[in-house]
């Protein structure tokens, strides 16, 4: 526990808060902080409450408190069901890009494998009780008597009726690949209309369009994250180089820093946007790759991204500058002023308060970065039991939602990390409930 970290904590309980369940949080959140300065303890401090007042104040103060309070008392009970389940995490955490805090969990297999590998064991050892049905597209919801009863979906050209036992939980996603529905809502970045997206050609928005229709009330369509963090190619998030955010930095064009490395993603994407080309190198070094086999966190070795030209390697950073084209004094300056930040030297020049390592140990890599869209905060409002609200503020009998089709959680700005923890938390909630349901 730094004292940058501990100045972060402090800050965060004599914050101005005006809602009073936030009050209450920084309330709770004093009390653990004070336990915690007891005890003597130097290990990082983390609790439920801090992640609700990160993730509260990380959306700009616009996401729902009773949505945030069910969200953050449930993201650790959900890694534990999901380590039930058979779903197995490394031994450590840590700092996930735009996360605000070293709380993100790595799982042993990469790319989600390890996540859907749990979900489908546990439906074959209940393969009796469940029935997946792919290639089906949902059209629209069965609603009789103001009750959501079932989906009118298409197979191979067929018509496909499913009728519901107890209820309907929508879990399409967001919209994020839509382009058209991005310039519809977005009201907060410059055209969306030829930004790449990190997301599968899938997350085009049809589950919301399906909500609207039967009076779905939607919160948050503007909020559109983006992440400074795209393969320049094709907008992914492969190929990217950090392996976590205390061991890193961007550079420009002109290899000069320019953001906070720590700070909120739209903080971040909003300061690469204002760069030469909305172009920027991400620089690490062998702290973050002990080996040339060492991986990244898309399964890919940093030699094979340098053998494809992905990312460059050099024995010193000067050979890195000329390698990527920039400027080597002020690249070795960059890496210097960083270096005394992390040491304590002096302040970081752009106020960053997350550190590990200095970057000083060969062999040097970079690898180009530039704006993405990544994720749609708003969609269908729900409360927090994950029933559907309607545009009057009443409960839509049947229907559940959970995941990146709604909105209200994350409010203006996701933290990273929560996307994955919302839809663990939420997906349960709505399956409970929606199994209990009479």
């Amino acid at each position: 526990m730094t004292d940058l970290e501990k100045k972060t904590v402090e800050g965060i309980i004599s914050a101005e808060q005006a809602d009073p369940m936030v009050k209450e949080w920084q309330a709770t959140l004093k009390k653990e902080w004070d336990e915690y300065l007891a005890s003597g303890k130097t290990t990082l401090f983390d609790s439920a409450t801090l992640h609700k007042l990160q993730t509260y104040n990380g959306g700009d103060k616009a996401g729902k408190p009773v949505l945030i309070d069910t969200f953050a008392d449930n993201t650790l009970p959900a890694i534990n069901w999901l380590e039930s389940l058979g779903m197995e995490f490394k031994g450590e955490v840590f700092t996930v890009l735009g996360a605000l805090w070293n709380r993100s969990h790595k799982p042993v297999k990469p790319l989600g494998t390890g996540y859907i590998e749990t979900y489908m064991n546990y439906i074959s050892e209940n393969s009796s009780d469940i029935e997946i049905m792919v290639d089906t597209k949902a059209d629209s919801f069965i609603v009789e008597d103001g009750v959501v009863k079932g989906v009118n979906a298409e197979k191979n050209g067929g018509k496909v009726t499913l009728r519901a036992n107890k209820g309907v939980i929508l879990a399409a996603g967001g919209f994020g690949a839509n382009s058209e529905m991005r310039e519809q809502y977005n009201t907060v970045w410059p055209s969306l209309k030829d930004v790449k997206t990190t997301n599968h050609t899938g997350a085009t928005g049809d589950g919301i369009i399906m909500a609207q229709e039967i009076n779905a009330s939607l919160v948050g369509m503007e909020y559109i994250q983006l992440l400074p963090m795209g393969d320049p190619k094709t907008g992914s998030l492969s190929g990217n180089i950090e392996q976590g955010v205390q061991n890193r930095i961007f550079v420009n064009k002109e290899g000069k820093r320019f953001v906070d490395e720590g700070a909120r993603r739209d903080v971040m994407t909003k300061a690469l946007m204002e760069q030469t080309d909305a172009n920027m190198w991400v620089i690490v070094d062998q702290h973050s790759y002990p080996t040339g086999d060492t991986k990244n966190n898309f399964n890919e070795t940093i030699d094979d991204l340098v053998a494809a030209g992905r990312a460059f390697k050099g024995d010193t950073l000067e050979d890195l500058a000329k390698q990527i084209g920039v400027d080597p004094a002020s690249l070795v300056n960059s890496v210097e002023t960083f270096n005394k930040a992390v040491d304590g030297t002096i302040s970081d020049e752009f106020g960053r308060t997350l550190f590990a390592d200095k970057i000083d140990t060969a062999p040097y890599y970079a690898g180009a970065r530039v704006p993405t869209v990544h994720h749609t905060m708003g969609g269908v409002e729900i409360n927090e039991h994950a029933q559907v609200v309607d545009a009057n503020g009443q409960i839509i009998k049947g229907l559940y939602a959970a995941g990146e089709v709604t909105g209200g959680i994350h409010g203006t700005n996701r933290l990273g990390g929560n996307a994955l923890a919302d839809i663990a938390v939420f997906g349960k909630l709505a399956g409970q409930n929606a199994a209990l349901a009479k």
